[in-house]
């Protein structure tokens, strides 16, 4: 396959780009018409350094994810299953070469025991991590995830379990498959293929190429929701944006479908941390760089983890994040804890994470905000997914499924784990909601549902 990165053309875009008001406004405006914008007119809007320019940026991006989005926040947990690896990442505290780190894969028993716990806190939608190892083959992660599947606690059960794992060959990404995940992830980290060679030392990661063409593997073998990433504060920000729109047109262009998520955690403390420290985005660049994502892409969701600490959190989910994890726990093992020290022992972790805040103080957080916190599934399961999910959300039609499917899954998590105060609050939300929606059919039947919630049925959907 034809590299489709080249640094020449985008350094051309961005060296190339002056931007006007009257240019970055028109480009804003067709964003808010969902249309996806190009590598020239993402450019313009990444040189647009004028502070008045970036606030508008700014807002054009909140009122985009309102148009696509609505106001939902969709939550997840990611979960390690083992941190075996054979890679020498400058960036990461798993790398082959930290003898400092407890090497542990998770036993059926042991996954279980997370599971459980994740459920029994309000869990419905898990990421499942996996070092990369000859030990966490197809087969192994397949079995994983129908573990996973498997484990009801209560009323509790994961309804969708997405992955963060190593490249694959055709044949790998089909055994995946057939275990009914939902989003496969493979982050290229940086698109500079220079500043790869540097920070990928040892392993099978150090192949800039087939960590490019991975997904494109995957879709080949018939998974059509893909998850793309780069680490920021590993080369210029600017080029890695760019880097991400162009990975964007490849999969448009190849196989009719943009990927379902894009994520863009930054350079957090790790264990024998060991990098070039000039490209690290402080916050300001970062919520404008998520701005500009949320208008270059406007039907992809973007993802913010808890690397983010919960001011920048807040802050961005006004412009374009629609998925974030709630009552993140990264230690091998830790959700099953009853006590944690608090602090992270971050010689037996992948990296510092700084939004520590259990997954009930977050939707107290988002409702306060007037969000939906979501656990929705619906796409996935009534086959919205790939070039299907794109006629959907697109056009901006997912918007009608997002909301009350999100309204739902709100009430559910109200009867069956919350407090009374969260309790409260949930339904305060779910009433002003109610009320600000058209008297039709819709809303009717979203009542129905509502009340079959409150008397005890489960995974009710549009």
């Amino acid at each position: 396959m034809k590299p489709f990165i080249d640094p020449e053309e985008i350094w051309g875009f961005i060296n190339n780009a002056k931007p006007s008001k009257e240019r970055v406004r028109e480009i804003i405006s067709k964003s808010l018409d969902k249309q996806r914008l190009t590598m020239e007119e993402t450019a313009l809007l990444v040189q647009a350094s004028d502070p008045g320019l970036v606030e508008e940026i700014k807002e054009g991006a909140k009122i985009l994810k309102e148009k696509v989005y609505g106001q939902r926040i969709v939550l997840f947990a990611p979960l390690y299953i083992g941190n075996l690896c054979i890679n020498k990442c400058a960036y990461c505290g798993f790398k082959s070469t930290n003898k400092a780190i407890q090497r542990i894969t998770l036993t059926s028993d042991e996954l279980v025991a997370q599971v459980k716990a994740l459920e029994d806190a309000g869990q419905k939608r898990l990421i499942l991590v996996y070092g990369e190892h000859p030990t966490y083959d197809a087969k192994f992660i397949a079995e994983t995830v129908r573990i996973v599947y498997s484990v009801h606690s209560g009323p509790g059960e994961i309804r969708r379990v997405n992955i963060n794992a190593a490249p694959m060959d055709i044949d790998g990404f089909r055994i995946i498959k057939d275990s009914k995940i939902g989003t496969y992830q493979v982050f290229q980290e940086t698109y500079h293929e220079e500043t790869y060679a540097r920070v990928h030392l040892g392993g099978i990661k150090r192949n800039f190429e087939w960590r490019l063409t991975a997904l494109d593997r995957a879709q080949e073998a018939g998974i059509d929701d893909v998850g793309i990433g780069a680490l920021f504060g590993l080369y210029d920000w600017r080029f890695e944006v760019l880097g991400l729109v162009r990975h964007t047109n490849h999969f448009e262009a190849v196989y009719n479908v943009g990927p379902h998520t894009i994520s863009f955690p930054r350079i957090q403390y790790a264990s024998q941390l060991d990098i070039d420290k000039s490209h690290i985005v402080n916050d300001a660049e970062f919520t404008r760089l998520v701005a500009i994502l949320r208008l270059a892409v406007p039907y992809t969701g973007l993802i913010l983890t808890a690397r983010e600490p919960s001011s920048i959190r807040d802050e961005i989910l006004q412009f374009g994040v629609s998925q974030i994890d709630g009552g993140t726990n990264i230690e091998m093992g830790g959700y099953s804890k009853k006590e944690h020290a608090g602090a992270q022992d971050i010689d037996m972790e992948q990296f510092q994470i700084n939004d520590n805040r259990s997954l009930n103080e977050i939707m107290e957080e988002l409702i306060q905000h007037d969000y939906i916190p979501s656990f929705c599934t619906s796409c996935y399961r009534r086959g919205r997914t790939g070039e299907h999910f794109m006629e959907f959300s697109v056009p901006g039609f997912i918007k009608k499924f997002c909301q009350p499917n999100a309204l739902l899954t709100l009430a559910e998590y109200l009867e069956d784990y919350a407090p009374e105060t969260t309790r409260v609050m949930g339904y305060n939300l779910i009433k002003k909601k109610l009320d600000e929606m058209d008297e039709d059919s819709f809303k009717k039947s979203l009542t129905e549902k509502l009340d079959l919630v409150r008397e005890g049925k489960r995974d009710l959907y549009f």
